[in-house]
C-alpha cells in the first residue's frame, strides 16, 4: 500500500477545496491515486451535495452580458449573500452567464454546456461549488434577447462584480440607426425597467392570470358600491385600464429619467440621435429570489435542536 504523505494530502486539499481529513481518507481509499481520489471525493460531494439540495437558495446573483446584438441574464442562487459576495461564486456565475447567449433561453442547454477550461458541464461544476463552498446552489433560470439590427442593452442594478447584481435587465430595440445612440437610450430604458419593474410591453403581453386578479379586486371595490352591474363593468375597465395597464405596461409608463413623457414618447423623442426609427422588440427583468417561497426561520427552535443534538438527544 502507497504511503500517504502530507504533501499528498496538501495537494489535494489545494486542487479540489475539501477538507484535510476528507482529502486524507479519499488517498487512503484509492491507494495514494491523485486522479482517482480527485474523483472519490467528487462523488463524496456529490452526495454530501444531494443532502444540502432542499435548503432554501434565495440568495446570489443575477448574471448580464450584452453581445451588441445579442445578450443573455442568469439568475445563479446560494442560501447567503455571504458566498455571493465570494470571488470564487462571482467568477462561476460570470463564466455561466458568459455561455447563456448560446443557450438563448434555454435552462437545460446552459447546464448541459461545458464549464469553461474544465471537461464537466455547468450542471456538475455547481454541483462540486456546493461540496466545496458548503451552500445549497444552483443556476434557476436564464433568458436571452436578440434582434437583427439594433441592439440589446443591459442594465445591472446593486453591482456586486462586473455583470453581476441583485437586478438585471436587458432591453432590445429594433432599428437601422447608429449603434452608440440606440446602447445609450437603450441603457436609459434598462434603468427604467430595473426601477418601474415593468411586467411586459404592452396589455396584449400581460399574464391573463395577473389581469384576472386585478380585475377581481376592483369588481368587488365597485360592488361595494352598491352600483348597478353595468356600471360596475364599465368602472372595472375603466380601472384596469388606467390603474393597472398603464401602470405595468413598460410602453405606456412615464419615463422614470424625464419624469413627463412616457417611454413611448421618449423612444419617439431618441430616433433623432439615432438618425433612423426604433422599436422596443422586447426586455427581460430578473430580480433575485423573485418567486421564491422563503421559509420562515425560528431561531430559538433551531437553537434548541442544535442543543439537543450535541447533548445526544
Amino acid at each position: 500500500m502507497s504511503t500517504i504523505t502530507a504533501a499528498m494530502v496538501k495537494d489535494l486539499r489545494e486542487r479540489t477545496g475539501a477538507g484535510m481529513m476528507d482529502c486524507k481518507t479519499a488517498l487512503t481509499e484509492t491507494n495514494g491515486d491523485m486522479d482517482a481520489a480527485i474523483e472519490w471525493l467528487r462523488k463524496k460531494g456529490l452526495s454530501k451535495a444531494a443532502k444540502k439540495s432542499d435548503r432554501i437558495a434565495a440568495q446570489g446573483l443575477i448574471g448580464v452580458v450584452s453581445m451588441v446584438k445579442s445578450g443573455a441574464v442568469v439568475e445563479v442562487n446560494s442560501e447567503t449573500d455571504f458566498v455571493a459576495r465570494n470571488p470564487q461564486f462571482q467568477e462561476m456565475v460570470q463564466k455561466i452567464t458568459a455561455l447563456a447567449p448560446a443557450a438563448k433561453g434555454d435552462i437545460s442547454k446552459l447546464l448541459a454546456a461545458k464549464y469553461p477550461g474544465t471537461s464537466a458541464t455547468v450542471e456538475e461544476t455547481v454541483k462540486d461549488a456546493v461540496a466545496t463552498i458548503g451552500e445549497n446552489m444552483g443556476v434557476r433560470r436564464t433568458g436571452a434577447l436578440d434582434v437583427s439590427e439594433g441592439i440589446v442593452a443591459d442594465y445591472v442594478h446593486n453591482k456586486a462584480a462586473d455583470g453581476l447584481g441583485k437586478i438585471g435587465v436587458l432591453v432590445a430595440l429594433e432599428s437601422k440607426g447608429d449603434t452608440d445612440a440606440l446602447m445609450a437610450f437603450g441603457r436609459q430604458v434598462a434603468m427604467h425597467v430595473a426601477a418601474a419593474s415593468s411586467l411586459a410591453l404592452t396589455p396584449d403581453e400581460l399574464d391573463p392570470a395577473a389581469i384576472e386578479k386585478e380585475r377581481a379586486f376592483y369588481t368587488e371595490q365597485a360592488l361595494a358600491s352598491g352600483k348597478p352591474k353595468d356600471i360596475v363593468d364599465k368602472m372595472v375597465e375603466g380601472r384596469l385600464k388606467k390603474e393597472f395597464f398603464q401602470q405595468a405596461c413598460l410602453l405606456s409608463q412615464v419615463f422614470v429619467l424625464d419624469g413627463k413623457a412616457t417611454v413611448e414618447e421618449a423612444t419617439k423623442a431618441a430616433e433623432k440621435a439615432a438618425g433612423a426609427p426604433i422599436k422596443i422588440k422586447g426586455f427581460l427583468r430578473y430580480a433575485l429570489g423573485e418567486g421564491i417561497e422563503k421559509k420562515e426561520e425560528d431561531f430559538a427552535a433551531e437553537v434548541a435542536k442544535t442543543v439537543a443534538a450535541s447533548k445526544g438527544g
